[in-house]
């Protein structure tokens, strides 16, 4: 079906194009259609209400759709040379670093959207740019990944005034402006980025919905901008912030557990929530069955998996 659509010029909202990620996700008028194998970004629940998965669905019958087009102001992407103009700890795993654009006075992309960086065979390494659109520069929170190929290898070797290969802006995970529905994120681990990215971009902002984002960890290391995070409450009318954590040391005061638990734990009725979810597939998968049971509506929640790449 997406494959049709492109071929129509007709751009369809897509990302993975492997069935994963549910960006591509339509809803079936009339008609039907089939897979060669059950995607996995699509859950029971999504396929019993008639949605199906465009880059895997083949028309059994002529199909009438209800489907997200690709917005226009959205920036095709382009390959360009970023230059590195920072590189900052954040955590054990967790390195901040800041690339600008030089052939560019103003890099305008979607809050929530990433880039690929392309290593030196061509492999891409995607990454969700973790600050608002301003200027020519944006920061990236990249997790080290044992025996990575650019996580491991490369960028520990990476300085200031380097150059790196890049392509951007990419991905279907962002902002929708138009939708004034409170904000509810959700993220796991360096998930955060693109949140931080939308929330940023809200910031002063006078007609900003309320917001709450809960950021799941393992332990409090973890949670490596928390101090930055809870003082936004100043910059962001109406934001609430719920850190949780899975494995809590003693003495936690916090809320405990998986991420997505806390958030059912706190809020009976999600029908009336843009719902915005980043970070592991497990919690992106097991959030979204949790939150349709709470009558969250199926075309506003908006979902980006991290899937690592081999060899990251």
């Amino acid at each position: 079906m997406l494959a049709a659509a492109l071929a129509a010029n007709i751009n369809l909202a897509h990302d993975c194009k492997s069935g994963t990620c549910a960006t591509c996700r339509v809803r079936l008028v009339s008609g039907e259609v089939a897979y060669l194998e059950e995607p996995m970004g699509l859950l029971p629940e999504e396929a019993g209400a008639g949605f199906a998965l465009a880059c895997q669905a083949r028309a059994r019958t002529d199909l009438v759709i209800e489907a997200e087009v690709r917005p226009a102001l959205a920036q095709p992407p382009a390959r360009r040379a970023a230059v590195v103009s920072g590189i900052e700890p954040l955590a054990d795993d967790v390195t901040r670093l800041t690339l600008e654009l030089p052939d560019l006075d103003r890099f305008d992309f979607l809050p929530g959207q990433h880039i690929q960086v392309l290593m030196g065979d061509g492999r891409p390494r995607s990454f969700s740019m973790a600050s608002a659109p301003t200027g020519n520069r944006f920061d990236l929170h990249i997790r080290r990944i044992p025996g990575g190929a650019f996580t491991d290898v490369q960028l520990p070797s990476l300085a200031e005034g380097d150059t790196l290969d890049v392509e951007l802006p990419l991905g279907s995970f962002f902002l929708r402006k138009d939708d004034f529905r409170p904000l509810l994120m959700v993220a796991t681990g360096t998930g955060l980025a693109p949140i931080k990215s939308v929330l940023e971009s809200l910031m002063e902002d006078p007609d900003c919905p309320p917001s709450f984002l809960y950021w799941g960890a393992r332990g409090p290391g973890d949670l490596y901008l928390h101090d930055e995070i809870a003082g936004w409450s100043s910059r962001l009318p109406e934001f609430e912030y719920r850190p949780v954590l899975s494995r809590p040391p003693p003495g936690w005061e916090g809320r405990r557990g998986y991420v997505q638990d806390a958030v059912v734990a706190e809020i009976d009725d999600l029908s009336e929530y843009s719902i915005y979810l980043c970070g592991s597939p497990v919690m992106v998968g097991s959030a979204k069955a949790l939150f349709i049971e709470r009558g969250a509506s199926l075309n506003h929640i908006y979902a980006d998996s991290f899937l690592f790449q081999h060899n990251r």
